[in-house]
């Protein structure tokens, strides 16, 4: 029972630093763009009308990561495995004259999908661009991702079994 309530105290810690953190904005779009699916994501931006130039701070680079876990997400930490990690960095021009860099990172190899990332992170960040992109690119992939975990859910609500209402055998 505790530690059901440590669980749920952590989570609704959580929740609340996440609405303090000023960057909490720029995680969640972070977030959606890394996870869009590079199709959904060319789809979303191809929507945008004309983007301004743009040049690579760091080019789309393949590599590698450890990721690492935590037993029951508390315990000590240890080396999972390895995965694919693809990242790139570009620099465009704010309406000030400053420059203004945007960062991808995806999981996997598609080079194109991290170079999306980091423009529209980039985008995100210019005052004139933001409201277009975050209606165009990043609501739509919300709403996705939102339709993707829905569909899961009622699978897995489909083949629930209830042991409760089950007859035990006696008698």
């Amino acid at each position: 029972m505790s530690r059901c309530l440590d669980i749920f105290l952590k989570l609704l810690i959580v929740q609340i630093m996440t609405k303090l953190v000023p960057s909490a904005p720029r995680k969640v779009w972070m977030a959606i763009l890394a996870k869009a699916s590079p199709a959904s994501l060319e789809k979303c931006f191809a929507s945008l009308n004309s983007v301004p130039n743009y040049h690579f701070l760091r080019s789309p680079e393949i590599g590698l990561t450890m990721v690492r876990g935590r037993m029951e997400g508390t315990g000590q930490p240890f080396n999972l495995g390895e995965m694919t990690l693809t990242r790139c960095v570009v620099q465009i021009a704010g309406s000030a004259g400053e420059a203004i860099a945007g960062f991808g990172y995806v999981a996997g190899r598609s080079q194109r999908h991290a170079e999306l990332a980091a423009l529209c992170d980039a985008l995100l960040q210019h005052q004139d661009w933001h409201e277009t992109v975050y209606s165009q690119v990043i609501e739509p992939l919300r709403q996705a991702a939102r339709d993707r975990h829905s569909q899961q859910e009622a699978q897995v609500e489909a083949t629930r079994v209830n042991f409760f209402t089950m007859p035990r055998g006696e008698g």
